[in-house]
């Protein structure tokens, strides 16, 4: 739960995402996106338990997740800018499409493998100082510490998010720019990540290469 609570503050797309539904579409919409990307979140690592080797050889299918998650950053960057410019439009047009709130949220994080090597590398830690044991009940208590952690950490800015927009009610274009300029960024690092080999599949390779070398 501290793992994941602490994980899941740092600046990205499903939080911020989530702080922006909360401030258009309410506190309700936010923590039904929440839900949906946990949701995900969860399948990851369940899956990740008992199929270690098996997600290490999908190099493909995760590079292709990689991009796509750049793509729909950049894309959320864009909406947010074009709410800034014009101050008719208070809601991000992706965050604000038809598909209910629950589902975009299964949807964001499904397509968003940064997850992978960050529960991957922390369960492999586990595993080797026993603390987590290939049981179910070791497996069940750890995936309800990891979403509960990521819940709380998700409020924090759902919460967070609904208090600066009361404290700048009369300048919703500056926080438009905010989160933009903070999709945009995520975008860079993304980009940057993949073109420099420090995406997650590239991690992966590298955790398996480390693991194999003899000591």
């Amino acid at each position: 739960m501290l793992v994941s609570f602490l994980g899941s503050l740092p600046l990205g797309t499903l939080n911020i995402a989530a702080m922006q539904i909360s401030i258009t579409d309410g506190v309700l919409a936010a923590m039904l996106f929440s839900a949906g990307s946990l949701l995900a979140e969860i399948v990851y690592v369940r899956i990740s338990l008992v199929a270690m080797d098996w997600i290490r050889k999908q190099e493909k299918i995760l590079k292709a997740l990689e991009w796509v998650t750049f793509f729909i950053v950049l894309a959320l960057a864009i909406a947010s800018f074009y709410a800034a410019m014009h101050p008719s439009v208070n809601k991000n047009v992706l965050l604000d499409s038809p598909m209910p709130k629950f589902l975009l949220g299964l949807t964001m994080s499904a397509v968003n493998p940064v997850q992978i090597p960050f529960w991957f590398g922390w369960s492999t830690v586990l595993f080797t100082k026993k603390i987590l044991l290939p049981k179910k009940n070791h497996y069940n208590i750890y995936i309800c510490g990891i979403g509960i952690g990521t819940f709380i950490g998700n409020c924090v800015f759902i919460f967070g998010g609904l208090l600066i927009a009361n404290k700048i009610s009369n300048n919703q274009d500056i926080l438009s720019w905010v989160i933009g300029g903070i999709f945009a960024l995520t975008a860079l690092i993304q980009l940057f990540r993949i073109l420099r080999k420090k995406d997650p599949i590239h991690k992966m390779v590298k955790e398996k290469e480390a693991a194999s070398t003899p000591e």
